[in-house]
């Protein structure tokens, strides 16, 4: 037996052991799935934290349960109650504590209550439907928890995804407390998720498509545009805002097209399609204060098809939103939809394939992700500078190995902004990393390279280590810029 054939035989048990990606991460985040009772097909289109500490959750197929025993580890004594049936499609829960539960279907805002105590809804009332609804599939419709006006914001899928066939589809309306709808943002495409950030200013998730060379997600701004624009028709109903903005031109970009027309309102992240998921979806701010670990005021984002949670850092450069996101937990049992973060920092996660498919293998899940404790060394914020990035890190790095720019690797490129489906990758460039400076805390790095507005900046960053020689548990960002800073 010659040499080589003994080192590679000795190596093979230690390959054998490597852990996987999702192995690696549940380290850090455990993930629990809570069993569901036979015959229920749970597809959880929305999910909400009852005072009682119970779960709402909702279905696709309209039914709504309330869930005991979730927070259990391991979860060996969960119930399912019917609470409501009957309903359509139910992409958004909230409750105000009082013993109602506001529930968006495709074709109006809901608010359901026991009123007798038996655990089921008997007092169902509508609150608002001022939009248009057909037999269509795709005319979903995702609500929100309320603004900080008390608003719940209603974002509107296109008929069949490509067209504006109903009233105010393609729009994001806001349903006011006492149940007025007030047409606020025309251009969306399909939505998957709608929250609020740290701040509270609304943002939603937007899929791959026409006008949408990939997914993304997008601040909402009263009298924003925000890229499609099947659903100017309804600006004549839309009086509170006035004319219809001009037409994009298809074939350009939107860096070019914010030129054009004041009222685009540019996207704030960029999921690069078929590098961090396929389908954006759920959206979650971490405002938990450290429970649920380092990225405190951070949004989280579940993709549907990739079966996975996104982790996005957002900043404001000139007034406009932009930032950076990055993998953060793969491994969902099913497609991931629908998330709520509750304040002892669980975030349950709702899973459907149905229509779509997902990586995840079954038809529908609901699950429980959670901090260990132990913080994981990554990339904790990145920021636009004038003359490049600065990111910070969760853990101390090895000055030698961060502050050498062969450590990282860049690239930065675009969509075309154009009414086909998608887009490829263009207008791609490479620039150095011309020095990377370690503070002298060695919690951060500053890499001077060259920034592009309108382009994805993606940075791989396989050689950094931390003071202890860890590796990044991700090696990848992608940072959307719009904006260059003055300083």
């Amino acid at each position: 037996m010659t040499s080589r054939i003994l080192a590679l035989l000795l190596l093979l048990p230690s390959l054998a052991a490597a852990p996987t990606q999702a192995e690696r991460e549940a380290m850090y985040y455990p993930l629990v799935t809570l069993p569901i009772p036979e015959g229920i097909m749970l597809e959880a289109g929305a999910i909400q934290l009852l005072p009682d500490q119970r779960l709402a959750v909702s279905t696709r197929l309209g039914n709504i349960y309330l869930v005991s025993g979730a927070f259990q580890n391991p979860p060996t004594n969960v119930t399912f109650t019917l609470f409501a049936s009957g309903l359509h499609e139910v992409l958004g829960l909230w409750t105000p504590g009082d013993g109602w539960i506001y529930a968006t279907q495709r074709g109006e805002v809901t608010r359901l209550r026991d009123n007798d105590g038996d655990g089921k809804a008997d007092q169902v009332e509508t609150v608002a439907d001022g939009w248009g609804i057909n037999g269509d599939y795709h005319e979903y419709a995702f609500g929100s928890k309320p603004d900080r006006d008390g608003n719940i914001w209603v974002a509107l899928c296109l008929t069949g995804s490509f067209n504006s066939d109903s009233l105010y589809r393609g729009w994001a309306l806001r349903v006011t407390p006492d149940g007025r709808v007030i047409p606020t943002t025309s251009g969306l495409r399909s939505p998957g998720g709608i929250a609020t950030n740290a701040l509270g200013d609304m943002f939603y998730t937007d899929n791959q498509g026409p006008w949408n060379g990939t997914c993304w997600l997008k601040p909402l701004v009263p009298g924003g545009f925000v890229g499609h624009p099947g659903g100017f028709k309804w600006y004549a109903q839309a009086t509170n805002l006035g004319a219809a903005p001009k037409e994009p031109v298809s074939g350009s970009r939107i860096a070019v097209e914010r030129g054009r027309i004041p009222e685009l309102v540019p996207p704030a992240i960029a999921f690069p399609y078929n590098k961090l998921g396929q389908s954006a979806a759920g959206i979650a701010n971490d405002y938990t204060g450290g429970r649920f670990g380092p990225f405190t005021n951070q949004l989280f984002v579940a993709d549907q098809t990739w079966s996975l949670v996104m982790r996005v850092f957002l900043e404001r450069v000139n007034g406009v939103y932009q930032g950076a996101c990055f993998p953060f937990r793969e491994g969902q049992a099913s497609g991931s939809l629908s998330l709520e973060l509750t304040p002892d920092g669980s975030l349950f996660i709702g899973g459907t394939d149905r229509g779509w498919g997902a990586r995840g293998g079954k038809p529908f899940s609901l699950e429980r992700l959670f901090w260990s404790g132990r913080t994981p060394f990554e990339v904790h914020e990145m920021k636009a500078r004038p003359d490049g990035f600065e990111l910070t890190f969760t853990e101390p790095v090895d000055p030698a190995a961060a502050g050498n720019p062969a450590s990282y690797g860049f690239e930065n490129y675009t969509y075309i902004f154009q009414s086909s489906y998608g887009s490829p990758e263009v207008d791609k460039v490479a620039p150095p990393i011309e020095s990377a400076t370690v503070a002298a805390d060695r919690r951060s790095v500053r890499l001077r390279v060259k920034l592009t507005p309108g382009h994805v900046h993606e940075l791989k960053l396989p050689g950094v280590r931390s003071a202890s020689g860890e590796r990044l548990l991700h090696t990848v960002a992608y940072y959307w810029l719009n904006e260059i800073p003055a300083q």
